[in-house]
């Protein structure tokens, strides 16, 4: 792996952080996320008419710039760094890459040039509390059903020749905003049960959608309703879709990663900067080495997150790689920044109005959405076959066995 960056790469970091830097300052990012969709149209517009940074990882085919999930990456770290409130996550990351792998080629030609171009937007309609399992992040997806089990979630049945939905999903990315919906359905009664992917444009008849209170106000979710709406199944019927899904969880925990890396630089960059104006005992409180040693052990922390979400979406751009123990690191990272951070900053850092609050809810907001940690490690170690009970007694390295939990707590 080459860890230098390559001048495209960099040109890419400079030119947003400068964008960002002029047109998401903190004072913007609270009114954006005070807005009915809780982003900056504006904001929007200029990053896909002035960087085409919707179509930043999609082919040149479908009105895309070509880049790999590095360059998605690295655009991430940047967003992050100013939690700027965007659709870019619940479009790019995780709507635009199902539609690319599944999609029929009509529904790819007529999908992704709009989504590239930034006038289309989408979310993945599935339940908040599924979502890491879905994306084969926290548990096997091979036991995720949209529908919830027999009954509820997302279901999916045949009507005049096309496909009816009805359920209801809380806690979706964007799902209050998107001009797009990609619903994850439950259909095949319990005889045949699978999870299929269909489209539901907004204004689609029997939809339903209001934005939902979320812990993180910069990253807004909605809850979706169908009553016997009219859907266009994604692809065909034999789609393999919990492949697809297990794929595209690997590409938004590296993207997430990178992005959790950005906010923790940034609040670790603010925290050192009030360190050295805040004077206490005739002197600032950064020269004491008591604070000193903290603000080095998040550093610390910081940079080794730093180089497992880059190595993590290089490895993306090459097939499976290792998005999930990047995101428990980066996860970790910037709640560890965040929360010295309001330490640090003494009695305003803890108000609930200072920015350091925002970093630190979409630290807790990402660990409930895609973790916790611990979790996301544990699938990495199942993954690799780490905790494995074998036919005898105590445990051994690679065979097949008891779940992950089990071996853990046996292993302690």
């Amino acid at each position: 792996m080459d860890t230098r960056l390559t001048a495209e790469q960099e040109e890419i970091r400079r030119t947003l952080r400068g964008l960002l830097g002029s047109r998401c300052g903190p004072a913007a990012v609270r009114a954006a996320v005070d807005t009915p969709a809780g982003h900056d149209p504006r904001l929007w517009s200029a990053l896909a008419d002035g960087l085409g940074l919707p179509g930043l990882a999609l082919p040149e085919a479908y009105g895309g710039v070509g880049c790999s999930v590095t360059e998605l990456a690295l655009a991430c770290e940047e967003t992050g760094r100013a939690l700027a409130p965007t659709p870019l996550l619940a479009t790019c990351a995780l709507a635009a890459p199902l539609i690319l792998a599944l999609g029929t080629e009509a529904q790819r030609a007529r999908l992704l040039p709009s989504l590239a171009a930034g006038t289309l937007t989408a979310a993945l309609a599935v339940a908040g509390p599924a979502l890491a399992t879905a994306l084969d992040l926290t548990g096997p997806n091979r036991g995720y059903s949209a529908g919830g089990g027999r009954a509820g979630g997302m279901q999916a049945r045949r009507a005049d020749g096309g496909w009816r939905l009805y359920g209801q999903a809380a806690q979706v990315l964007d799902g209050h905003s998107a001009g797009l919906l990609l619903v994850a359905a439950h259909t095949g009664g319990f005889a045949r049960s699978r999870t299929l992917l269909f489209l539901v444009p907004a204004g689609t008849p029997g939809l339903t959608r209001t934005r939902q209170t979320a812990l993180d106000a910069t990253r807004p979710q909605g809850r979706v309703q169908l009553r016997d709406a009219p859907a266009e199944l994604l692809g065909s019927e034999e789609a393999d879709v919990l492949p697809a899904l297990a794929a595209t969880g690997d590409t938004v925990a590296a993207v997430l990663a990178a992005e959790a890396v950005g906010a923790a630089g940034r609040v670790l960059e603010r925290t050192v900067e009030h360190a050295g104006q805040r004077r206490q005992f005739g002197r600032p409180i950064g020269s004491f080495q008591a604070v000193k040693h903290r603000l080095a052990d998040v550093y610390v922390a910081v940079e080794a997150a730093r180089s497992t979400a880059y190595h993590a979406a290089w490895a993306a751009a090459r097939g499976p790689g290792a998005g999930g123990l990047a995101l428990a690191q980066s996860l970790q990272a910037l709640r560890h920044a965040a929360a010295e951070a309001i330490q640090l900053h003494g009695g305003i850092g803890f108000t609930w109005e200072h920015d350091a609050h925002l970093y630190f809810k979409r630290a807790a907001a990402d660990d409930l959405l895609f973790g916790p940690p611990h979790r996301l490690r544990e699938r990495a170690a199942e993954r690799e076959g780490l905790f494995t009970r074998g036919e005898g007694a105590g445990l051994f390295m690679g065979g097949e066995g008891a779940a992950p939990g089990e071996a853990a707590e046996a292993a302690l």
